[in-house]
């Protein structure tokens, strides 16, 4: 069928055969980049991998954490209504969308990962925090995408990577506090848990103020996720370096099973 028909079929009737293989298309399309982040992660994670079914799991979570972020995010728009100015803008961009949805990653990230016996390294909390966050992705990126192809694709190299840098950012600080903080007895490091959340939230919500302000400022939003995709890989060899030279650690597993 013609791209421009197939584009075309949320907007006019089809029938029952129709509309599933445009649902199985558009979960595809949805899926897709997450799964490919999904797949560089685990094999970048290979000298230690994490368990296959944990890191599934992981990413059900993020599925799971976007049903109570959308509830939230409603009432904060009905209780605090934005006008369309760059004030409403920042709120909605800072507070009602990168508050909510980078709170409610940790919070499952925290509550079924956090206490894990895999969590064990630095390394590792970036790795399942971005397991989460492909999983809100995927949700997120369906729900947008559905009616219109075109905004899936858009989103597959936009905000399925911005989840996974903001949250990966998050696990960075996620994974020191609760290696170099809890299990090493400093204080002071058991808490850089919420200058995660804060970097996080600040790259999240820039994206989405970016977005929000459009015109030529939209296009900010590139050279933030370039940069933000940067950091998160610098941030990742730091963690891998912290964690080969600590003698607590064990011995480098063998190479992990592929995804597919």
């Amino acid at each position: 069928m013609a791209i421009g028909a197939f584009l075309a079929w949320p907007r006019r009737g089809y029938n029952a055969c129709t509309a599933m293989l445009y649902l199985l298309a558009a979960l595809a399309l949805s899926a897709l980049p997450a799964f490919i982040l999904l797949r560089y992660i685990y094999r970048m994670d290979k000298s230690r991998p994490e368990p296959l079914g944990l890191i599934r799991r992981s990413v059900l979570y993020g599925f799971l954490a976007v049903a109570p972020a959308a509830a939230i995010e409603i009432l904060l728009g009905l209780f605090f209504p934005t006008g369309e100015r760059l004030g409403g803008a920042f709120f909605r961009a800072f507070v009602i969308a990168a508050t909510v949805e980078e709170s409610v990653k940790l919070f499952f990230v925290k509550r079924y990962l956090w206490n894990r016996p895999e969590f064990d390294e630095r390394a590792d909390g970036i790795v399942y925090a971005i397991c989460v966050s492909l999983g809100f992705a995927f949700v997120e990126n369906f729900i947008y995408g559905y009616a219109d192809f075109r905004i899936l694709l858009l989103r597959a190299f936009t905000a399925v990577p911005l989840h996974a840098i903001a949250t990966g950012v998050m696990g960075y600080w996620l994974g020191r506090a609760k290696i170099e903080g809890f299990r090493d007895h400093r204080p002071a490091m058991a808490k850089v848990w919420a200058k995660g959340l804060g970097w996080a939230i600040a790259i999240h919500g820039g994206y989405d103020f970016f977005l929000m302000t459009g015109g030529l400022a939209a296009f900010l939003v590139i050279p933030l996720l370039v940069g933000g995709w940067l950091v998160l890989q610098r941030l990742y060899r730091h963690a891998l370096a912290l964690d080969e030279a600590d003698p607590r650690l064990g011995a480098s597993q063998n190479p992990p099973p592929s995804l597919l």
